[in-house]
Order: structure tokens, then sequence, then C-alpha cells
């Protein structure tokens, strides 16, 4: 079951599409104003949101047509690839503390992050928007009509939340590992961790959201969608250990800005919901290969 080299060439397309549209020609418009500083939510304005969710939209629907017959499948990938643009000039979160390095101020920091990944979430959602309108546009050229109900039973609800929930502790459980620099021991802390390389971050999220996707494609026969929701309790989850009023005054007179108390928190939400969702598609393509290989290769 191996990848032809026109699915390469439609792959490598939506890239470029997502790069080009995303990626290049929306960055001057959203880039922090410090150079120095990093990309969060607040800097971006509420055009510039709006520029981006319209090329978003864009870029799935022209990834879908040009990857067709397979552009529902490619054309979800060209939105994240163009995120990873601006995930690797974002900066980092030790960055953005050593600009704002007062308690209050890092406050203020952690309270807007903590939902942050809601955003570039929608960002990959209007990318997949695009792609569906491509597909309803299709359909209608045809002439056929898309008889197929979705079949929502309660068990699905189920198995969904069973899914973001197990995606949650699956991705804690792995970005402690991989996402891993030089820790130091502190009397009122457990470990102090210093924020790792931009590198051994992107090589964190896509392994331990691959790791995620994988196993809930291969425990419940569901997507990848359920993973990538998960970006957003992740970095909740993190930004609440940090947001503790004595764990923020500790570091805030006594550690660099580099330090945190742990390392998912060193992670902008741009990139772990960039990286993550590149992961978990990833993730999920290599369980349904998985279980071809033992179904008809073994």
């Amino acid at each position: 079951m191996e990848l032809s080299w026109l699915m390469k060439l439609r792959i490598a397309v939506a890239a470029v599409i997502g790069v080009v549209l995303v990626g290049i020609v929306c960055w001057p418009w959203q880039s922090p104003p410090d150079p120095f500083g990093s990309l969060v939510f607040k800097e971006i304005g509420t055009s510039g949101a709006v520029t981006l969710l319209v090329m978003a939209f864009l870029a799935g629907l022209f990834s879908y047509f040009v990857c067709w017959p397979y552009g529902r499948e490619i054309g979800i990938l060209a939105v994240p690839f163009g995120l990873c643009l601006w995930a690797v000039k974002a900066g980092t979160t030790g960055g953005l503390i050593q600009l704002n390095p007062a308690f209050t101020q890092r406050s203020e920091i952690l309270a807007a992050m903590r939902w942050e990944p809601l955003f570039w979430l929608l960002v990959i959602g209007c990318g997949y928007a695009g792609v569906v309108s491509g597909q309803a546009i299709v359909s209608r050229l045809r002439k056929k009509q898309n008889s197929e109900k979705t079949d929502l039973k309660p068990a699905n609800f189920v198995y969904m939340i069973i899914s973001v929930l197990l995606s949650v502790v699956i991705v804690i459980f792995c970005l402690k590992i991989f996402a891993q620099d030089v820790g130091v021991q502190n009397n009122s802390l457990e470990t102090v961790s210093v924020q790792p390389a931009l590198g051994q971050n992107i090589f964190a999220i896509l392994l331990s959201f691959g790791i995620a996707a994988f196993a809930i494609k291969m425990l419940f026969n569901l997507n990848y969608v359920w993973p990538m929701v998960s970006c957003v309790l992740v970095t909740a989850y993190a930004v609440g250990i940090y947001m503790n009023d004595k764990v923020l005054e500790t570091f805030a007179n006594n550690f660099p800005a580099v330090f945190f108390p742990n390392v998912i928190v060193s992670i902008l939400p741009v990139q772990i919901v960039t990286f993550g969702a590149i992961g978990s598609i990833a993730g999920y393509w290599m369980a349904i290969r998985y279980d071809y290989w033992r179904k008809h290769e073994l």
C-alpha cells in the first residue's frame, strides 16, 4: 500500500497552495509588531483574523479541485501546511515572557493563550469547509444527489467524547517524554523545565498527536478530527498549571523567562494546533495503512 508518485504530487501541490495563500500572503498582515515578539491571537486583530479565515477557506477550496478526485482526503492538509510557516516564525513563549516579565503581565498573557487554540482550530476548520464546499460544487455539476445520511447514535457521541479525552491523556503523556530539555529541581516545585528548541517541539507534537490519532482509529474507528479537538484541552491544562498564583509568582521572582513548570506551556498555541493537526492526519492514515498491512500482507 505505497503512495504513487501522482498521489505524492497531489499532496505537494496542496501544501504549496496552503503555504502561498495562508503562509505567505497573510503573514505580512499578521506578523508580530515587535520583531522579537511572538505570535498570539490578540496581536492579529479583527481584520487580520477575517482575512486569514477567508484565505483558509480558499486554500481548502482550491486544493480540493487541484487534488480531485482525492480532494476531500488531501485538501484538508493545505491550511495546516500553510500555518507551518507561521508556527516556525511565531517565536517562543519564552520570548513573549521576556517582553512581559512582571507577574500581572504574565497572568494576562497566559489568560489570553489558554483558549487561543480555538481560533487556530477555526482557521483549519475554514479550510475543511472549503474542501466540503468544493465537494458540493462537484456533486451538483455531476447532478448526483448525496443520499448518505450521517448515523449519529448516542454511542457515536460517547465514543467521540472518549476519543477527545483519551487523546488529551496520550498527548500530554507523550509531550512530557518527547519535548524535553534541561530540568532543574526546586524546593517548592517538583521540576522546572527549560523551554525546548523549536525543532524538538515540532518533533514532539507531530509524534504525540500521531500516536493519539493512531490509537483512536484503531480503538474506535474514528478519524483525525477528535485528536485535533484535544489541542484545546491540552493547552488549557498546561496553562492552568502555570496560572496558579503561587506558581506564577515563584517563576516571576526566581527564574528566567525560558523556565516553565511544564514543557507544554512553553509551546505557543499556533504551534501545537498546526503540528498537532498534521500529526493527527498522519497518524490516522498510518493506522489505515497498518490495518491494511495486517489483513493483506502479514
